[in-house]
């Protein structure tokens, strides 16, 4: 995608010993299946969450682990929802139809690695997008 025109906005999917999660993600994202991603509110820095919610309306740009430019989306909105009771629109948009166990079982799952541990009470941060095809 050497033509992809990047900004500054920019979500990054995957991580270091992922198992190649990130790229899974980025997949689901080029072919429309995933248009949604979260991640617990206690992991931001206060100057994170406000950039978080910069964008939106914008294009922001997605890099893979490695920090190549993948795809661009389309910030649509950004909100807060709970692990415990998650937004439908969080849960359909990350491929999983109406089913809020299997997306907690995924993130549980996905986030171990991580040292994150999700209560029903973890607050999430919520952003939904859409592909933007050239």
């Amino acid at each position: 995608m050497s033509d992809l025109k990047e900004n500054g906005f920019r979500m990054v999917f995957g991580w270091e010993g992922d198992n190649e999660l990130g790229e899974m993600l980025i997949g689901q994202i080029l072919r429309g299946e995933k248009t949604a991603t979260c991640a617990p509110k206690e992991e931001y820095s206060e100057e994170e969450l406000h950039a978080t919610y910069e964008p939106v309306g914008q294009i922001v740009t997605v890099y893979d682990k490695q920090g190549t430019a993948r795809c661009n989306v389309r910030l649509i909105e950004v909100f807060e929802t709970t692990f415990g009771n998650p937004d439908l629109r969080l849960v359909q948009g990350e491929g999983n139809g109406n089913n809020i166990g299997q997306f907690q079982d995924d993130h549980r799952l996905a986030w171990k690695d991580l040292e994150i541990i999700l209560k029903d009470d973890t607050v999430l941060i919520v952003e939904l997008f859409e592909l933007v095809k050239d």
